[in-house]
């Protein structure tokens, strides 16, 4: 039984005539060639690096008299498409060194994405007002929501804001692999910096969208609380969980095209599964801790709530258990990216 090694090898092989389309020196075993192939150079015609995949499937197939060769399938083997070592070190520090990159790639999809529309970067904040209308004119009458005494379309608006974050990052990033294919053929980066450009898109609508929630803080004659100053804590854990989900919905997307016409559904059945347009209390008790671990989102959005607009530390209870799964969550995510991307050139 023949035995299977961890990965391919290079091994030079001599082509015919009739396969390389130049005249062969020789008839022999082809010694120089392969001397010559080992060595860096290739002479025209006579001798090319072949991957001898151990076990699997040679991208080209060489009898042993070097009467015929036979080209299989041209799409890579799974040896090839998949890593199976990761240098964690290593691609932290070329991420690291594309950091300009990313800020360049976000630009430009700013740039490119508001150019053509007449309202410009107004639809960022026109988006959460117009569904703050919506759950204000229907949730907030059909239901009744427990707000803690604060008016709900500031109730409502607050909780629409990281879900705005979430949704864009999703929505962007997730094609970004894709909507880039060429520049995956043509430009050595690190291929995860377009989708985490798409965080600063992101970003951005967010930034023009708090506008309205200034707004409507001096609509309301109210002010933000003083425990405030947890916010920024709360963003880290989203943004290490936003960051993580984008990655793997960008890898997925590459190889299942599919994905790009169900992620908008998804998106609109998750606002409804998040607590956006109603609080965490909603979710009973007992699995709130569970809900918290499959929706780090939920328990985020109620110490928004909590801190900025009830004056109230977060619930820690429902956050740190949130903010272990958006760790595992980037993690994973990175890991699985990072075992995925040798593949991407070739389907993308």
């Amino acid at each position: 039984m023949a035995m299977r090694t961890e990965g391919p090898v290079w091994q030079p092989r001599c082509l015919p005539s009739a396969v390389s389309g130049h005249p062969t020196r020789s008839d022999a075993s082809g010694t120089d060639a392969e001397e010559g192939a080992a060595s860096g150079g290739s002479p025209p015609g006579v001798c090319m690096r072949v991957w001898l995949l151990r076990g699997g499937r040679p991208s080209l197939r060489v009898r042993s008299d070097g009467a015929h060769a036979v080209a299989a399938r041209d799409e890579p083997p799974p040896e090839l498409r998949f890593r199976r070592r990761i240098r964690v070190r290593r691609a932290l520090a070329e991420l690291w060194a594309s950091r300009e990159l990313v800020l360049v790639l976000a630009e430009r999809e700013l740039r490119a994405r508001y150019k053509q529309a007449a309202l410009g970067a107004a639809w960022a904040l026109l988006t959460p007002l117009a569904l703050m209308l919506v759950f204000t004119l229907f949730v907030a009458r059909l239901t009744r929501v427990e707000t803690g005494g604060v008016s709900y379309p500031l109730f409502a608006y607050l909780g629409l804001l990281p879900w705005t974050f979430f949704s864009t990052s999703l929505s962007v990033g997730g094609q970004s692999l894709v909507n880039n294919a060429n520049l995956l053929n043509k430009v050595y980066c690190p291929r995860e910096v377009f989708p985490l450009a798409s965080i600063g898109v992101a970003a951005f609508d967010v930034a023009v969208a708090t506008s309205v929630l200034a707004v409507l803080f001096a609509i309301e004659g109210v002010a933000p609380a003083a425990t405030t100053f947890f916010a920024p804590l709360l963003a880290l854990i989203q943004g290490a969980f936003t960051m993580g989900v984008v990655l793997v919905v960008s890898a997925v997307l590459v190889y299942f095209r599919d994905l790009r016409h169900a992620l908008p559904i998804l998106l609109q059945l998750g606002v409804f599964a998040t607590p956006v347009a109603y609080g965490i209390e909603v979710i009973p008790e007992r699995f709130r801790v569970a809900y918290s671990i499959l929706n780090p989102l939920g328990p985020i959005i109620d110490g928004y709530r909590q801190t900025i607009l009830l004056g109230h530390p977060p619930r820690w209870g429902l956050v740190v258990p949130a903010a272990v799964s958006a760790v595992i969550v980037l993690v994973g995510g990175f890991a699985f990216f990072k075992r995925l991307e040798t593949g991407f050139a070739d389907v993308a």
